[in-house]
């Protein structure tokens, strides 16, 4: 039976399955039955874009990639969860400056140390990546190259814009924000040596491992709260190509809510005084 919504959009019977499958074949996100009504609501109006009669037109034109790269790039960025601020889950960014970044030093020979961030979301974290780094005088000792990523090219070009409103320093020190950004009306800025501290902002695929080769090389990655949305095949896909492509001395970082410990033997868990980050093996 097929249920007309909105301007006569049909919902196929069993078309949100078939979304679903397709979705997380391609991109690693994975929406259970409960979610079914998020999935339309999120697809619903790309494919109403798009002159689209039902939900299983939309399926055929994205499965056979009609409108190729730019149709799935609109599926990604409404599938995105932009919600982040600066300063989240610090815990784990001090440790890698204070703890994990001199030990890699050491151990490397202060070779160059490339830090890539993912998904970086509208770049709150890289940025509170360097104002870390910096504060702690790391730039000037070291030579470290802060790369983002997402899967969602608005995104991406909002963090290359660089323009945020209060609720996301709602965790960052005021001191800070002084410091590091300049009020532009009702926005904040990143002053132009914060923002040059992101050597690239770059538009990835999770789960296209040719997408991010040269970043996941990195020998400290933090892809933090990005899990939580993909299945555990979905993650074991993606960690495993990290493993693969990360140096001897590598460090991944997931959000605190996320764990590898069921999912993959490639890292062991390693506590920086409360703070936790998996460590290649």
């Amino acid at each position: 039976m097929e249920v007309a919504t909105g301007r006569k959009l049909l919902i196929p019977a069993g078309i949100q399955t078939l979304l679903r499958d397709l979705i997380h074949e391609r991109t690693g996100i994975f929406f259970d039955p409960s979610r079914f009504d998020v999935l339309v609501e999120k697809i619903e109006p790309l494919a109403m874009e798009r002159n689209c009669y039902s939900l299983l037109d939309y399926y055929y034109l994205l499965k056979y990639e009609e409108n190729g790269v730019a149709d799935w790039a609109r599926v990604m960025d409404a599938l995105s969860v932009q919600e982040t601020y600066f300063w989240r889950e610090i815990d784990q960014i001090k440790g890698m400056a204070g703890t994990i970044l001199p030990a890699l030093l050491r151990a490397t020979g202060d070779k160059p140390v490339q830090i890539w961030s993912v998904p970086c979301a509208t770049g709150e974290e890289p940025l509170t990546i360097a104002m870390v780094l910096n504060e702690a005088g790391w730039f000037e000792r070291a030579q470290i190259t802060i790369h983002a990523s997402d899967g969602s090219r608005a995104a991406v070009e909002k963090a290359r814009r660089g323009r945020y409103r209060e609720r996301a320093f709602r965790s960052l020190p005021p001191w800070l924000r002084d410091k590091y950004f300049t009020q532009q009306g009702s926005e904040w800025q990143p002053v132009a040596d914060l923002q040059a501290r992101v050597a690239t902002w770059s538009v990835v695929n999770l789960a296209a491992p040719e997408e991010y080769s040269a970043y996941a090389s990195s020998p400290i990655i933090f892809c933090r709260n990005a899990f939580i949305y993909f299945s555990p095949t979905s993650v074991k896909t993606v960690v495993n190509a990290f493993a693969d492509r990360m140096p001897a001395h590598g460090y991944l970082f997931v959000g605190a809510s996320e764990s590898l410990l069921n999912i993959t033997d490639r890292f062991r868990l390693d506590d920086l005084e409360g703070a936790f980050v998996y460590v290649k093996r």
